[in-house]
């Protein structure tokens, strides 16, 4: 019973944490006049990625690898079509030309490269598919790149950055920045253990797989700090936080998480799985075909509620397959 109670504030912990390192840190970088856009692909996907990499990390020290990679996938395909909807719902988002040209297609990419990672060890005529650590060490070069196109576009648009006007949310102090990061990382790392122990419980109680598990309640709950932040931003009109967040997290899921966590331990590959990467790669491309569709390069309201249907849709393959 204490398991499942923990299992429960575990995700509070987890959703609590990530919204005080993002406030803390958003602060900070708002302090050396960074862009939205450039702190939603950064600052705040890391902040609301946090939760994936810490139950990523403990999955792989505990030998728990398909829930690792389950959590990863559940959580990007949740990203595109779960966060993404509900937030184009709230308010239309429009797309700016650098993500539609750069930085969407860099997620697809580093999804297709997950796939062909998994995969490889088809080529040399062997049944046991895994994510290794070389793999590992190939998806955070990957990472370093996108992080230095991050820094140029940065250092490119810095003298384009809006002040910070009279109206705004105060920016808080240095100190109680760095506070609000510290408690973050510390509830990130509980709620994360705990969600773990959980979710491996209750997989083992009702028989269900670990990957079945880390593709839905755990995706969904480390998502949730996702959901919370774009949807806020998108009431707050703040779009490029809500879609910088969303395709950040899903680059940092893909190339920083899995592969901090096949580097600790090698990381065994479901072949099922690769109708979670078809479905990965599906939700990518809807979000490109989207824009041309929707007024002005925008995900309207009625993508919004199309890309939900996809989720549901999605959700009830899984149980399905179960």
């Amino acid at each position: 019973m204490l398991l499942y109670f923990l299992f429960v504030i575990g995700f509070f912990l987890l959703i609590k944490g990530a919204d005080v390192l993002v406030k803390g840190s958003t602060s900070i970088a708002k302090r050396f006049g960074l862009s939205d856009m450039i702190v939603g692909l950064t600052i705040v996907s890391f902040g609301t990625s946090l939760p994936e990499l810490i139950i990523n990390v403990l999955s792989s020290l505990q030998g728990q690898s398909e829930l690792a990679i389950g959590n990863v996938f559940g959580s990007n395909v949740a990203n595109l079509l779960l966060i993404l909807g509900v937030t184009a719902i709230i308010c239309p988002l429009p797309i700016s030309r650098s993500t539609i040209l750069t930085e969407i297609p860099f997620s697809l990419i580093a999804t297709l490269l997950v796939g062909f990672l998994a995969n490889a060890t088809l080529l040399n005529k062997t049944d046991e598919l895994y994510i290794s650590r070389l793999d590992g060490a190939i998806l955070l070069f990957f990472f370093v790149l996108f992080m230095v196109y991050i820094y140029n576009i940065a250092k490119t648009n810095k003298d384009e950055v809006i002040p910070h006007a009279e109206g705004d949310a105060p920016l808080l102090s240095v100190r109680k920045s760095v506070l609000l990061i510290l408690l973050g990382v510390v509830g990130l790392f509980l709620g994360g253990k705990w969600v773990v122990d959980g979710a491996v419980h209750i997989a083992q109680s009702f028989g269900l797989s670990e990957s079945f598990i880390g593709l839905t309640v755990v995706a969904i709950g480390t998502s949730l700090p996702e959901l919370v932040t774009s949807a806020m931003a998108a009431f707050r009109r703040n779009i490029d936080i809500a879609v910088g967040n969303v395709v950040g997290s899903n680059i940092f899921n893909l190339v920083w998480i899995l592969g901090i966590s096949a580097l600790i331990n090698p990381l065994p590959f479901d072949v099922v799985s690769n109708s979670d990467i078809v479905m990965m790669i599906f939700a990518s491309t809807l979000l490109i075909v989207a824009m041309p569709i929707g007024k002005r390069n925008a995900i309207d309201r009625w993508n919004g509620v199309f890309f939900l249907l996809v989720y549901v849709s999605y959700i009830t393959f899984l149980v399905m397959r179960g």
